[in-house]
């Protein structure tokens, strides 16, 4: 049976920005009060990427806020954070990576059987035009479904 589950944290700004072109699904090490804090939705994956460093995937600039209920031993706010994944695919990010124009992004942060994973994608950026195409198609299709939806009633 297929597990099903929600995005506790995503980065809606990514597919504006960004043409995505794979996705990976990773762990990520966490301390305690950080998962509480992400289950709590208290993360913001805005300014993050993910880096290739020593063969390990690094969560570079994602914040997760203090949780409410911890005490003095909470956790670093902006710390960089292992992710976790095989090194088959860390090797197919980090020659992706290393191609002009790729970058590696956190998607979503999600709970999947009890355990935080965070989804990255090898993207590309996109240009102004790109995103302006993007948004006209958007709106041209909503448009095309209000119509529809007119003409039935």
């Amino acid at each position: 049976m297929k597990d099903k589950h929600s995005d506790l944290v995503s980065n809606r700004r990514a597919t504006h920005d960004y043409e995505i072109l794979e996705t990976f699904e990773t762990g990520i090490v966490l301390q305690g009060t950080e998962i509480k804090s992400i289950r709590d939705h208290g993360a913001t994956l805005q300014d993050a990427y993910v880096k290739v460093i020593h063969n390990e995937l690094w969560l570079i600039g994602c914040n997760i806020a203090h949780y409410r209920f911890g005490n003095i031993h909470n956790h670093e706010e902006k710390r960089d954070r292992k992710l976790l994944m095989h090194k088959r695919e860390i090797k197919k990010c980090k020659g992706a990576i290393q191609e002009k124009g790729l970058a590696l992004i956190p998607l979503a942060l999600y709970l999947k059987q009890g355990r935080i994973k965070v989804r990255i994608a090898i993207a590309k950026g996109k240009k102004s035009f790109d995103k302006r195409a993007d948004l006209k198609e958007r709106d041209d299709k909503r448009q095309m479904q209000q119509a529809l939806k007119q003409q039935q009633y």
